[in-house]
């Protein structure tokens, strides 16, 4: 997979909010069948946003197959998600971005991780840039790091 096959960081904001425009890519490159190994829409961060938007996210994905552009999408999700304040969409952003693993079942995932993206790089974990968030593994593992 090229870097130009990856969909957008998580840390790109659409409407403030984190991970919404990688959302849409990852829709969008799975159904022009680009990216069948990620994980999709139940899962991770993608499973995070639907919650805090409140979304159905079937709907969502079918509004993105049907076209337009990132400001239509989020049109599209102020108008039929839960309603919120900049405040809180600020808050829960920032909250996404800062996520760390959690315990050690989580820890161990993220060590897999970060150990698969140096077998995928040749080189020993410690060469990688030293990452502690869950954002800045996905950057890494998609060589924006």
């Amino acid at each position: 997979m090229t870097q130009s096959m990856y969909p957008r960081s998580p840390k790109v904001l659409l409407g403030g909010i984190a991970h919404l425009g990688r959302l849409i890519d990852k829709i969008r490159l799975r159904h022009a069948g680009k990216i069948q190994d990620y994980n999709y829409l139940t899962v991770g961060f993608d499973q995070y946003l639907i919650d805090f938007l409140g979304i159905d996210a079937q709907a969502f994905e079918q509004r993105v197959l049907a076209g337009g552009t990132d400001d239509d999408l989020l049109a599209w999700v102020q108008s039929n998600g839960r309603p919120s304040t900049p405040d809180r969409v600020e808050q829960w952003s920032r909250l996404l971005l800062a996520a760390k693993p959690k315990d050690e079942e989580a820890n161990k995932r993220y060590q897999s991780r970060l150990q698969d993206i140096a077998s995928k790089r040749c080189v020993p974990m410690s060469a990688l840039p030293a990452v502690t968030t869950w954002a800045d593994a996905i950057d890494l593992d998609e060589e924006r790091m």
